[in-house]
């Protein structure tokens, strides 16, 4: 009988070999690298004062010696904060919102594949409402300079009387600005200083926060240009040659492409054909005056030259609408190529019309009187019934792309896009009306304008008096779906109560405690009611719009003067209307500018609205050139390079790039433009995350159901922690079989109900905030980096002489 093989050796247990580091980005509001990290002393690894990565000092090298942290990472924290709050004087960017709402229109738009024209037709649509955005707001400004201002106030007597710094214009004083036509001339300094401020903001924050170039990548086949195949993440498995099954290969989604984070060439392009509009609607102005008053009277001035500069205007708008419409956005490459002659000529050459314009208006003309207002009203009424049909066209467009590939999460059935780029148009409406509503008041003193009761001047154009008088019936229509969203949350938390207790049984119940528990999260669930709001917002303003161009158009007077005769009870409405409408605009612009200055100067105001707006400011401006600049054009590249930093000088090291909130998009979209051989060598932790919740949801092309399917696959593993009580995260909803487990919740919170006498004080309900507080965010990564590796077994000599080897993260 053989004697018994003698047992083997006992398999020694894995060591880590290689350092490993977690890279932590903050979310919204910001936070201090002291705060993130846990530690006064901290130092800056790389980056400046505006964004940069920080270590705590004692780890400043901790690469170098890895015994001395056993299975803890080395902790970096990315700081992004200074890229979006500073100083007070940062809150004018929110008079930009409307040029940032419809920049988010453009990445709305559904997920379409092999649809490369009706994709280019949408982003066509999508830039002409935002060019017109740009003509309405130097409409606008011409409206209150040059209208009310030097033609209304400076030729009434009355008016100039009791403004005595416009003396000098006065018809009565007889001087030589006195001609309507010269002060014309002078009024276009302001449309014409505010068209070159934006410019120049807009050249200014381009070199300040999106001229951080990405990393080197591979270019994409110029036969998908549009990425319609990426879109939706990884292709379906194929055989192999010998005809056996393989695993699919990630394909990089839209956020992936070498160019995405860098669109130097179309920001260019853009800048200087809305910096050109805006300079041929002051030329439009001062040239149209004056060649009305020439066509009407014989004077002195030949009727070719109105003709000639006219024409000119008219060939420099088709300039600009082509430019517009020709190319779009190219990111297949890192285009790093300007139209040099366009960007330099184009707002060159309506710069010398508008010059022209001026010169041509400035002639003088004896017998020239200013009366009434200065025709205008057309251009506000044909303004607003274009961006009404653009919206309307862009409707037709998503909703097509969306039946051609839908996907169920997507709001709105596709149309979150002509949604938001309807409120785009309104709040642009609302904004330039109300500033010309209160300049109206201001000049005209004790009257109303357009009333016709002791005013000394005529007004600003009916339409926004109409605009105006439809705000109190939106804002009493909204009342509806606000009650129905009240009670239905009141309802809910009443139902989510026996579940609350019966989490935390054995527990003896507390009514209170509770009670805010289930209010807690009824009301963080309201956040995905939002884009049933915002469709019933846009679908009331359109009809409403509509009306008021109606009504504008038919009596050709404001509401207060068109119901007379009507009856009482109808008079006193559309009096009320008016009279209120024109100050809710007034009264809310200015709450809207002091609520914006103090959310940058206040971190818990900043909190409650930031996400809104670092989600507006999260995307390239692709179809606006003068909104708010881009951050991720600077934040995603930091992140990318340092992830291809560390694991290039690493080769054996472990990474987990852990994001909370909007950090958590940030670390996404790095982690997509990261080498797929460097991608499957990171581990992501995503926790309070709006990946699906927000952005998979509103922005379907890039972050859908294919994309964060993709990025799962790519990586080489992935965790997400999601709260009940969180408003904003939520879970990614990885949609595959087997399930692949990202999803880890919703955790308790608070994670204690009742009193003990280890917890003499109730446990805080914390909702979207310090989820490192909780024990899961510790045993997640720590999971994250046991899969990561790289793991090699200890050397014993029977496994040596065998040659096996352990385990690689590839």
């Amino acid at each position: 009988m053989a004697p018994a093989a003698p047992p083997p050796p006992a398999t020694p247990s894995p060591e880590h070999t290689g350092s490993a580091l977690e890279l932590l980005v903050h979310g919204v509001g910001g936070a201090t690298p002291q705060e993130m990290l846990g530690d006064p002393r901290t130092v800056r690894v790389t980056g400046d004062t505006t964004a940069a990565v920080y270590r705590r000092t004692e780890d400043a090298h901790g690469e170098k010696h890895p015994e001395r942290y056993g299975n803890e990472p080395v902790a970096e924290a990315y700081c992004w904060s200074g890229l979006t709050s500073g100083n007070g004087s940062r809150a004018l960017w929110l008079l930009l919102l409307p040029f940032m709402v419809v920049n988010l229109a453009h990445w709305m738009r559904p997920t379409a594949t092999g649809r490369t024209r009706a994709v280019r037709l949408y982003g066509v649509l999508v830039r002409l409402v935002a060019l017109s955005l740009t003509v309405l707001l130097t409409a606008a400004a011409c409206e209150v300079a040059l209208d009310l201002l030097a033609w209304q106030c400076a030729g009434a007597d009355a008016c100039a009387e009791r403004r005595s710094w416009l003396g000098f214009l006065s018809e009565r004083q007889g001087g030589w600005w006195s001609q309507p036509g010269r002060r014309l001339a002078l009024a276009a300094l302001v449309p014409t200083a505010l068209v070159g401020l934006l410019w120049y903001l807009s050249n200014r924050t381009w070199s300040a926060y999106e001229s951080q170039r990405p990393l080197d990548g591979e270019d994409f086949d110029e036969d998908d240009p549009f990425g319609a195949a990426a879109a939706h993440g990884p292709d379906a498995p194929g055989p192999d040659a010998d005809g056996s099954p393989r695993r699919a290969a990630p394909v990089r989604p839209a956020l992936g492409r070498p160019g995405f984070w860098y669109g130097r060439r179309l920001v260019a392009r853009l800048r200087a054909a809305h910096t050109a509009a805006g300079f041929l609607t002051v030329a439009a102005a001062v040239a149209g005056a004056a060649a009305r008053h020439d066509r009407g009277a014989e004077g002195p001035v030949p009727r070719i030259i109105g003709a000639a500069v006219e024409g000119g205007i008219v060939l420099g708008a088709l300039v600009v609408l082509w430019v517009v419409c020709r190319r779009g956005r190219s990111e297949r490459t890192r285009d790093t190529r300007l139209d040099g002659a366009l960007i330099s000529c184009l707002p060159g050459s309506a710069l010398a019309l508008l010059a022209l314009a001026v010169l041509y208006a400035s002639w003088s003309r004896p017998d020239w009187q200013s009366s009434g207002a200065l025709p205008g009203e057309a251009t506000f009424r044909f303004l607003t019934l274009g961006q009404g049909i653009l919206v309307v066209a862009l409707a037709v467009v998503a909703r097509g792309l969306y039946r051609r590939t839908p996907e169920p999460h997507t709001v709105l059935y596709g149309l979150g896009g002509p949604a938001v780029a309807m409120l785009a148009c309104a709040l642009g409406g609302v904004m330039t009306g109300g500033v010309a509503q209160r300049v109206a008041d201001w000049l005209d003193g004790p009257g109303t304008p357009g009333m016709g009761h002791s005013s000394g001047i005529a007004g600003p154009p009916v339409l926004l008096s109409w605009q105006a008088s439809v705000i109190p019936v939106l804002l009493l229509l909204l009342l509806v779906p606000v009650l129905v969203l009240v009670v239905r949350t009141a309802r809910t938390a009443r139902r989510l109560g026996p579940i609350v207790e019966a989490e935390y049984a054995p527990e003896e119940p507390d009514e209170g405690r509770t009670r805010r528990i289930a209010r807690i999260r009824a009301t963080a669930a309201l956040t995905d009611s939002a884009p049933w709001i915002v469709g019933v917002v846009s679908a009331a303003t359109l009809l409403l719009g509509a009306g008021a161009i109606a009504g504008s158009w038919y009596s050709d007077q404001v509401p207060g003067r068109a119901a007379d005769g009507s009856g009482p009870l109808l008079e006193s409405l559309a009096d009320a209307a008016q009279s209120t409408g024109s100050w809710l605009i007034g009264f809310g612009f200015i709450l809207f500018v002091a609520g914006g200055r103090r959310a940058y100067k206040d971190a818990s105001a900043r909190r409650t609205i930031g996400i809104l707006w670092d989600v507006g400011t999260f995307w390239p401006r692709a179809a606006h050139p003068f909104a708010p600049p881009c951050y991720a054009e600077r934040a995603v590249p930091d992140l990318a390079s340092r992830m291809s930093a560390w694991t290039s000088t690493m080769p054996r090291g472990r990474l987990v790039i852990s994001g909370h909130s909007q950090g958590s998009v940030l670390a996404a979209s790095a982690v997509w433009q990261l080498p797929d051989a460097t991608r499957r060598r990171v581990a992501l932790l995503t926790y309070g995350s709006p990946l699906e919740r927000l952005y998979g949801r509103w922005f379907p092309a890039y972050f859908g159901a294919g994309a964060l399917l993709g990025l799962h696959r790519s990586v080489h593993c992935w965790r997400n922690l999601w709260r009940a009580t969180d408003p904003i995260g939520g879970p990614v909803r990885i949609d595959a079989d087997p399930d692949p487990g990202v999803d880890r919740g919703p955790l308790k919170d608070p994670l204690a109900y009742g009193r003990t006498t280890r917890l003499p004080l109730p446990e805080p309900i914390l909702g979207h905030s310090d989820y490192q507080a909780d024990p899961a965010f510790a045993d997640a990564r720590a999971d994250l980096l046991a899969e990561l590796g790289p793991l090699v077994p200890r050397q014993t000599e029977a496994r040596t002489q065998k040659g096996t080897s352990g385990r690689s993260s590839g």
